[in-house]
């Protein structure tokens, strides 16, 4: 039985291999873990797909191949573990089917760090270093995530390491050889201090958000619409909250778990904007699969899916966004966690942000940015009369499509958003 690179993610075209978990001649069962593979935006676990001896591996620590590749063959009673060149050629073209049937759907429901080229451009968009040496002067080398991650973590300068992988290529073995030895840190002591200005190319992340970005703008007319929301009654019980809240989860409770409760209700009333453009019709989506993009500094920007948001509670809610901004952090992202988004909410507030125009999430039609909550003087109507009080007021800034929805369409949903935030029971629903 053959097993493949993986399609992780819905766009990513190619895979590392972290480590493999079993050597060939051993026997494995079914489900059994075989190995680890990376890309620059998740890991997983690939299983065995039967029981029988692990036959042959074909694609060893630290290579990085397209999906669909074949990574090893499991022998199981009754079948021929050989891998002949006919088999080969007709696995590859198999591969290079399936890629681009993946590589199609990918380009329908791509996330923002995830809307790759094709798989034939892959190669021109990978993470690179210059190759030494031989024939392979000046030619870019790949790097899988596994190497950055090392050089990184011990500030490896990657000119000091020798690789042994195919064409020059240093593979992680490479790396851990290099760290045992001690070379690590005068390699580091060697170099010199980054100059203040020069060009600082773009990882592959980045490529990827800025492709899609670009071909974003160029798909949706986006217009943008903002209300200011009085947070006041979120205040009241985050306050109450807080301390209990912090001492059992370890985090605190943001602004940004009652935006979403309050974003997967209104889209249920209005079900055009929890939709996608798929060539000359809107289509709805009957659950809410809320995006929350995660900032991941230099690195770019995820946006990880909470599947059937709609059906959550504000402390689901909570729970949910923080475990997935946590993973996508600590690249432990799985690919299930990168699709099928309908909506996407993108978190500036942080940073006292006043009001931001985000780029669509495409095909999904509209994207919500929360920014800065400040307290301001506001006027409080009352049937007695009317009073200024000090209340904590914050931006929502919505883009949409035009093709999908209209100002009027939009309005009423962020009017909405509005009502459901300000005059919601929040004790009860935390």
């Amino acid at each position: 039985m053959d097993v493949l690179m993986p399609q992780l993610g819905e766009t990513v075209a190619e895979g590392t291999v972290a480590a493999w978990r079993k050597q060939a001649g051993d026997p494995v069962e079914a489900n059994e873990i075989l190995l680890d593979i990376e890309t620059d935006k998740v890991s997983m676990e690939i299983p065995s797909p039967g029981t029988g001896t692990l036959a042959k591996i074909l694609v060893e620590t630290g290579e990085t191949v397209d999906v669909g590749t074949l990574l090893a063959v499991v022998e199981v009673e009754g079948e021929s573990a050989d891998v002949g060149d006919t088999g080969s050629e007709a696995g590859s073209e198999a591969a290079a089917t399936a890629g681009t049937a993946d590589a199609s759907a990918a380009e329908r429901a791509a996330t923002p760090a995830a809307a790759a080229p094709a798989a034939g451009k892959s190669k021109s968009t990978a993470a690179s270093r210059p190759s030494r040496g031989g024939n392979g002067r000046g030619r870019q080398m790949r790097l899988s995530p596994a190497v950055r991650r090392l050089a990184a973590e011990h500030d490896i300068d990657l000119n000091a390491v020798t690789g042994s992988g195919r064409d020059g290529r240093i593979t992680r073995r490479d790396m851990i050889d290099f760290i045992e030895r001690g070379a690590a840190a005068p390699a580091a002591a060697a170099r010199q201090p980054a100059a203040a200005s020069g060009t600082v190319p773009f990882n592959r992340i980045r490529k990827l958000t800025a492709e899609h970005m670009v071909q974003s703008k160029a798909t949706s007319p986006h217009v943008l619409q903002a209300v200011e929301v009085d947070f006041a009654g979120v205040d009241r019980v985050r306050a109450a909250v807080r301390e209990s809240w912090r001492a059992k989860r370890g985090y605190s409770l943001t602004y940004l778990p009652f935006i979403a409760y309050a974003v997967c209700r209104a889209l249920k009333e209005f079900p055009n904007a929890n939709a996608s453009v798929e060539d000359d019709a809107l289509i709805l989506h009957a659950d809410v699969n809320l995006a929350i993009a995660v900032d991941l500094g230099a690195e770019g920007l995820v946006a990880p899916v909470i599947g059937g948001a709609d059906r959550l509670s504000v402390t689901e809610l909570a729970e949910s966004i923080h475990d997935l901004a946590a993973r996508a952090r600590e690249n432990r992202l799985k690919p299930d966690d990168l699709s099928g988004g309908t909506y996407t909410l993108s978190n500036s507030g942080t940073f006292g942000t006043l009001i931001s125009a985000p780029i669509i999430n495409q095909p999904q039609v509209a994207i919500l940015s929360t920014d800065g909550v400040r307290k301001k003087p506001v006027v409080v109507e009352h049937p007695s009369g009317d009073s200024i009080a000090i209340r904590p007021v914050g931006v929502l800034a919505q883009s949409f499509d035009h093709r999908a929805i209209d100002g009027a369409y939009s309005a009423a949903f962020l009017d909405r958003v509005r009502k459901l935030l300000e005059l919601t029971d929040w004790f009860r629903e935390v």
